[in-house]
């Protein structure tokens, strides 16, 4: 259930927030009405980014995006990293928190990579232990994210889908659907990206991402679609999400563009292509 004493995100196009973007968005953002920003580069104390992010959160409603609980790992939760990232959430006072599904450390290491999960009983209870002890030393609700696929594994015994509400159920979290992941891991695996659409838990969705993913081919050929944050959306992704709104009504979208990062002015062009998305459903 949400906190109704805390902010909310306004259903119109957000951006991942980018230094380099600060006097740009001060002075005319756009129809963009909120920001996110990646937990892990805003964990350490004072300074200019810090400086930037309060006056900021003084304009726009924040939604802070973790990338390093790693909530599907067999080990417990870092807890210095949690508690930095309490600190964070505690001054700044998002509208949401969100995490992927997948893991990123074993034993002692960790690995630079959102890593995938089989999706079996087991499973469904080691990531709902993980979102239980985030949400209780938050004070707040965590978002899940879907992944992005490349493989499936032989032992799962339920869809993406079904794991997804059962964690859900158990742990009273929402959930983050990012379509243009839905989009390439439907290509990914060969099955339908509407399809998958329909079996998803609409009514938990708290925000939506968009991001452009690259193009290559697998050993036989087939077509390999790499998530990579650095470029436009594509037709076919915009396409899935008018049925995903259709479906779902509006909701907080977010533009993704992590690498190659472009002038503040195209960032601009697709969030008017996302506002537009949203207008014709009002």
């Amino acid at each position: 259930m949400l906190d109704a004493t805390k902010p909310s995100l306004p259903f119109t196009p957000g951006v991942g927030y980018k230094a380099q973007h600060f006097n740009d968005i001060m002075k005319d953002a756009g129809p963009v009405g909120w920001l996110e920003i990646h937990a892990e580069n805003y964990m350490g104390m004072g300074g200019r980014p810090l400086a930037q992010l309060r006056h900021l959160s003084e304009k726009f409603p924040f939604s802070v995006h973790g990338v390093g609980l790693s909530i599907g790992g067999e080990g417990r939760l870092d807890a210095d990293h949690l508690a930095r990232l309490k600190t964070l959430c505690d001054w700044l006072n998002p509208a949401s928190f969100s995490e992927h599904l997948a893991w990123s450390t074993h034993e002692s290491a960790f690995l630079n990579d959102l890593l995938p999960l089989p999706y079996t009983a087991a499973t469904v209870k080691r990531v709902a232990d993980h979102i239980d002890e985030v949400q209780s030393t938050l004070g707040r609700q965590m978002l899940l994210e879907n992944p992005s696929s490349y493989l499936a594994f032989a032992e799962s015994d339920m869809s993406e889908t079904d794991f997804l509400a059962e964690i859900v159920a158990r742990t009273g979290c929402g959930l983050l659907l990012d379509v243009n992941n839905v989009f390439v891991s439907a290509t990914n695996l060969g099955y339908s990206p509407q399809g998958y659409i329909d079996a998803y838990p609409l009514d938990v969705v708290r925000e939506i991402h968009l991001g452009g993913h690259d193009e290559d081919e697998d050993e036989t050929g087939a077509p390999l679609l790499i998530d990579s944050h650095g470029a436009e959306v594509v037709d076919p992704v915009w396409a899935l999400l008018d049925y995903t709104l259709s479906k779902s009504g509006p909701k907080p979208l977010l533009i993704e563009w992590d690498t190659d990062v472009p002038e503040w002015a195209v960032l601009v062009e697709e969030t008017k292509r996302a506002d537009a998305a949203l207008s014709v459903l009002v």
